[in-house]
């Protein structure tokens, strides 16, 4: 029998990550570049112990001194929702899959007349399980434009993808509740 995983709802992880997100930020400010360099060992363990990984956490943090977003709320308002996954679906324990990028959804691939929609829903899924490859990011340069295009935060979309599991129907029916229509081009 597996042990009950640990949630620790007590939030005292927030103000961790928050310091950790902050030196990071501050060494790649300074210059200090791959995701490796900006964490210590404990920095790292902790990291793992919440469902993220040093890559991610990198990569949230040059985009967002680098481009302006996403910006350390929606950040936090991802791990969170990742963490919670991490403790309540999977127990604790990582995934041993990593999703390839050549399955991947195109960057071109609709549904619904939705262009970016198919990837960014596969790229969510591997986001929540804890499986995207080093090379892949949730929220990048082609995820914040369409998310922006059809009104939806970052965490929020996350939160909609983890409630559908894998209906993309409902994924599909919200993004029209909440956008003015298709972004297909």
């Amino acid at each position: 029998m597996k042990p009950e995983p640990q949630i620790h709802d007590d939030e005292s992880w927030i103000a961790q990550f928050t310091s950790i997100y902050t030196k990071a930020s501050t060494k790649f400010s300074d210059g200090i570049r791959g995701a490796d360099s900006l964490f210590t060992n404990e920095d790292s363990t902790f990291l793992k112990s919440i469902g993220a990984t040093n890559q991610e956490i990198y990569d949230f943090i040059e985009d967002w001194i680098e481009a302006g977003e996403p910006d350390p709320e929606s950040v936090l308002g991802v791990t969170a929702i990742r963490r919670d996954y991490f403790f309540r679906e999977q127990a604790g324990i990582h995934s041993e899959t990593t999703i390839s990028m050549k399955d991947l959804p195109s960057m071109g691939a609709t549904l619904g007349g939705y262009r970016w929609l198919p990837r960014i829903i596969v790229k969510a899924q591997a986001k929540l399980k804890g499986e995207m490859p080093s090379a892949l990011m949730y929220g990048c340069g082609g995820d914040r434009p369409f998310l922006k295009g059809i009104g939806i935060k970052l965490d929020e979309f996350l939160q909609v993808v983890r409630q559908a599991k894998d209906n993309t129907q409902e994924i599909l029916d919200y993004v029209k509740l909440r956008s003015s229509g298709p972004t297909a081009s």
